[in-house]
C-alpha cells in the first residue's frame, strides 16, 4: 500500500491541517473527505497540526465519518506532543508531552507580556486568545474562533507573529517557540515539534524519512512545517486546501503532482 510521487513510493502520507487540509479551524470540504477517503484505502495518512484533539474532531474526524479503513490514520495534535490512534473501537492517546504547570504559568506570561508590549493585544477578539492544550500553549491574535478572513488580514506577511515569537523565544530558553497558524504561535516543551512527533511515529510504525511524503504550507525556514522537511522527508509546499486537493489527486490518479 503506497502512494507513487516523482518515481518514489511513499507508505504514509502526512499532512498538516489549516490552510493544508481545510481552512483555518474550518471543517474539512466534501471534495477533501471523499479524497483523503480513497488515500487512506492505499496508504497509511497521518495529520500533524497545532490544533488540540478536540478541534480535530470538530474538523476531520466529524467529516470523516465511519470508513473501513480508519486505522491507517494517525492524527498528532498540538504539532505532534500528542499521539492517537484508532483502538478498534475508540481513538486512544499513545503519548502526550504535557507541559508542567511552571512551564504553563511562565508561557502564558510570557505570551500576553509581549503581546501587549509590541501592540499585538487586541480588544475585539473571537473567543480566547491564550489556550491551555495540555502539551501546548498557543497564543491567538484573534482568539480561538476567528473568521478565516479576518485573520488572514490581521499579519498577512507573518511579521507581527514573528516578532512575538522571538519575543517570547528570548524569554522561554528551556521551551520550544514557534509560529502556528496563520495567527498563532505556539510553545511546546523544547526540542519538541512536528519533526519530533514524526519522528515518534516512524519509530512507532517501523518507517525510514524515506516512507513518508509530506504536505505543509508553512515550509519557510521558521514555519512550524518546517522542521518536517529539515528531516529529509520530502514535502511539497502548498498554498490553502485547494492546492493541496488538486496535487494529491494527481498523485492518486497517476500523474505528476508539481511542487511549489
Amino acid at each position: 500500500m503506497t502512494v507513487s510521487y516523482e518515481g518514489n513510493d511513499y507508505r504514509l502520507v502526512m499532512f498538516d491541517l489549516d490552510d493544508t487540509l481545510a481552512a483555518s479551524k474550518s471543517p474539512l470540504d466534501d471534495t477533501m473527505v471523499e479524497l483523503l477517503r480513497r488515500m487512506l484505502d492505499v496508504s497509511l495518512g497521518c495529520i500533524i497540526s497545532g490544533g488540540n484533539f478536540t478541534q480535530f474532531e470538530k474538523q476531520v474526524l466529524a467529516r470523516l465519518g465511519t470508513f473501513d479503513s480508519v486505522e491507517n490514520l494517525h492524527l498528532m495534535p498540538t504539532c505532534g506532543t500528542q499521539y492517537v490512534r484508532w483502538s478498534g473501537g475508540e481513538w486512544e492517546t499513545v503519548y502526550a508531552e504535557f507541559l508542567t504547570d511552571d512551564e504553563k504559568r511562565r508561557t502564558l506570561d510570557v505570551l500576553e507580556t509581549g503581546a501587549r508590549e509590541l501592540g499585538l493585544w487586541e480588544s475585539e477578539t473571537w473567543g480566547d486568545i491564550l489556550e491551555d492544550r495540555g502539551s501546548q500553549i498557543t497564543f491567538s491574535a484573534l482568539g480561538q474562533k476567528a473568521p478565516v478572513d479576518a485573520k488572514a488580514a490581521w499579519d498577512p506577511d507573518g511579521a507581527k507573529k514573528e516578532s512575538l515569537r522571538a519575543y517570547a523565544a528570548e524569554r522561554l530558553p528551556d521551551l520550544e517557540v514557534r509560529s502556528g497558524g496563520s495567527t498563532s504561535v505556539d510553545v511546546t516543551k523544547k526540542g519538541i515539534d512536528k519533526a519530533y512527533g514524526a519522528l515518534r511515529l516512524m519509530d512507532i510504525l517501523g518507517l525510514s524519512t524515506d516512507d513518508i511524503l509530506f504536505f505543509g504550507d508553512r515550509l519557510d525556514e521558521g514555519g512550524n512545517d518546517y522542521p518536517v522537511k529539515a528531516l529529509g522527508i520530502t514535502s511539497i509546499a502548498v498554498h490553502g486546501w485547494p492546492d493541496t486537493h488538486a496535487k494529491l489527486s494527481e498523485l492518486l490518479d497517476g500523474s505528476p503532482a508539481s511542487d511549489s
